[in-house]
């Protein structure tokens, strides 16, 4: 079932969703069932699951450094169908721009299209490590709005070299991302809300947002969005802190703002285990409020770790 189908069957009442990581090369999948296993009690109608781009490496040879490419985290569309058919529930596959050409992109959504999993998560990606800003591979998409477009003429049974007439067309659902203090690069909100519509027009079905920390931020988004003619459901993605360095690794990756209520309840903390607590309990009351509010789902960033996410949901689901 599409993500929207879902929101639209709850009608009106909150859903529980949240996302994961795959694994890295050499790591039993077990250790991902076993994150997702205590969240299916609160009846997730959809887990995301990310995708990573390649990743430079360097590698000892002759007593030199050779310098390779690889992907750590492969195998995103293969977890997807394994956790669709473990749990019976959809799964949200991230499609990104970075380091993919169209043709590979192409080949993946084929592959989700066989396999029955009918949403996509339309993202451009970050920047490799090395690189100032993000540089697209060569022949893929240099921005999501491409993204879309080719997922949205896909669904119209128009591939990249050729028009194919058929009864059994992909029907994605896609999904894409919303910044409530808008994208780092974006010089505005205003420009990155345009840059939001311009993906809305060309297929998007849903928003799920960049995790944020002060409530009244992601309302006056999706204000600003309505305002701008943004009418599709506007997901807000919840992040916990768990470690005292978010402090300093949020902002700075992300370029969010933390309350200032939130920083202090962390600089008292003496060990991580309490800065855990204090993002549960902070999650928690965001949560809350915005369950009140209405909103059609609420999304957590498990980040492989399940413990925290559980303790929120049994809070509120």
């Amino acid at each position: 079932m599409k993500v929207t189908e879902h929101i639209e069957k709850a009608k009106g009442k909150t859903l529980f969703s949240f996302e994961i990581v795959p694994p890295v090369k050499g790591r039993n999948i077990q250790e991902l069932y076993n994150n997702i296993n205590p969240l299916m009690e609160f009846n997730p109608p959809f887990i995301d699951v990310t995708t990573s781009r390649e990743e430079t490496i360097y590698v000892q040879k002759e007593g030199l450094l050779d310098k390779k490419t690889t992907r750590m985290r492969p195998g995103t569309v293969g977890i997807c169908a394994s956790i669709q058919h473990k749990y019976n529930v959809d799964t949200v596959p991230h499609v990104i721009c970075g380091g993919f050409t169209k043709e590979e992109t192409e080949y993946m959504l084929v592959d989700c299209h066989y396999l029955g999993i009918q949403n996509v998560m339309a993202l451009r990606g970050d920047a490799m490590r090395e690189q100032s800003y993000f540089e697209p591979a060569v022949g893929g998409h240099a921005y999501a709005k491409g993204l879309v477009e080719q997922i949205q003429n896909l669904n119209c049974g128009k591939y990249l070299h050729e028009v194919i007439e058929s009864d059994d067309c992909a029907d994605f659902c896609i999904g894409v991302a919303g910044y409530p203090e808008k994208h780092l690069e974006a010089p505005s909100l205003k420009s990155d809300l345009k840059r939001l519509k311009e993906k809305v027009d060309a297929g998007a079905d849903y928003v799920v947002t960049q995790m944020f920390f002060d409530n009244q931020k992601y309302f006056e988004f999706v204000a600003a969005a309505k305002e701008m003619g943004i009418n599709i459901p506007i997901i807000p993605g919840i992040k916990p802190l768990a470690v005292k360095r978010h402090l300093q690794l949020l902002p700075q990756v992300f370029r969010i703002d933390l309350p200032q209520d939130l920083i202090d309840a962390v600089d008292t903390c003496e060990n991580n285990k309490a800065v855990r607590q204090v993002g549960i309990e902070w999650a928690i009351q965001q949560s809350k409020e915005l369950k009140e509010a209405g909103v059609p789902v609420l999304h957590y960033y498990s980040m492989g770790k399940s413990d925290n996410i559980q303790a929120i949901a049994e809070a509120l689901f």
